[in-house]
């Protein structure tokens, strides 16, 4: 008998949710309980959910068995008390309702999908098609992450997919255009959940509204950026803003082609096992590990 987890609505999905890197081993295998060690660590500081499987957690470097596997790791963590959201990275109809189903059997809460990205983009119908096959398929709350550079959506068709297609719920925005992010929030329906990834600039997604964040600095400052939820939440500018600063500095330290690896490092300030990036992704540079060092210590 498949073991029960608990259901999540989409109106639990919010706040802060870190996307949690995966641990490798110098041989390149997850690294399950310095993963546990992660989850840990993320849920002590307060997160509102845990993100598996995403861009942060190099999920496009993962097979079907081992996403699976870090979820349901996830799912037991979380022990009900936050939802988690699995990440879903791949360049077919078919694959994305593979992954999802298996997600959805090891407890997620909901998918947060990419765009198929792969050379070759389906037109605005046809990628519409995608997230309601899926959706209908697996059956789980999808959050379209709307990273992929030559396959990005416009605000225009992520509201009409969310309109046309129930299982649709929101969007992970993740481009670094704020005025993107301000037009998606303007006509999303009021039922959406709209999540900013504009990492620089979470203080003023906030400020706008946003439901909510996943974002690897999320991962790299949890207890700073759920001070920034809060202080937003609370009207507390005068610290929202500061903490902004701060955080700033720290994204401009870790920003880079390797910023899954930079995530790592951070954690390994904080006394965390983040495992090495699976190949051929580098490890962090000499430049970035002083850094993110230095940003941390003006953090909480």
């Amino acid at each position: 008998m498949a073991a029960k987890h608990k259901i999540f609505a989409p109106a639990d999905l919010a706040g802060i949710i870190p996307p949690a890197t995966t641990p490798f081993t110098a041989g390149g295998a997850v690294d399950i309980r310095a993963f546990r060690g992660e989850l840990r660590f993320l849920l002590d500081a307060g997160a509102h959910g845990i993100a598996v499987g995403g861009s942060t957690g190099e999920g496009h470097t993962l097979s079907t068995e081992e996403s699976t596997r870090l979820v349901a790791t996830a799912v037991a963590a979380a022990d009900g008390k936050v939802p988690v959201i699995a990440g879903i990275i791949v360049d077919s109809t078919q694959q994305a309702i593979e992954r999802g189903k298996a997600a959805a059997a090891a407890g997620a809460s909901a998918l947060q999908i990419t765009p198929v990205h792969y050379l070759f983009r389906p037109d605005d119908d046809h990628m519409l098609a995608h997230f309601r096959t899926v959706a209908e398929a697996v059956k789980l709350p999808i959050i379209i992450y709307n990273v992929v550079p030559w396959s990005y959506l416009s605000p225009e068709l992520l509201i009409r997919i969310m309109r046309r297609v129930p299982g649709v719920i929101g969007v992970k925005q993740s481009a670094g255009d704020l005025k993107l992010f301000a037009d998606l929030m303007l006509g999303a329906p009021k039922q959406a959940r709209i999540f900013s990834a504009v990492d620089a600039l979470m203080y003023p997604s906030f400020s706008l509204g946003a439901h909510g964040a996943i974002a690897a600095i999320l991962t790299a400052a949890p207890k700073a950026c759920v001070a920034l939820w809060d202080a937003v939440a609370a009207g507390d500018h005068r610290s929202a803003l500061d903490l902004h600063e701060r955080l700033l500095v720290l994204w401009n330290a870790m920003i880079d082609d390797n910023l899954p690896a930079a995530v790592k490092f951070a954690l390994s300030v904080h006394g965390i096992d983040g495992g090495a990036p699976r190949a051929p992704m580098p490890a962090a540079t000499a430049r970035q590990r002083k850094a993110i060092a230095a940003a941390l210590k003006r953090l909480p």
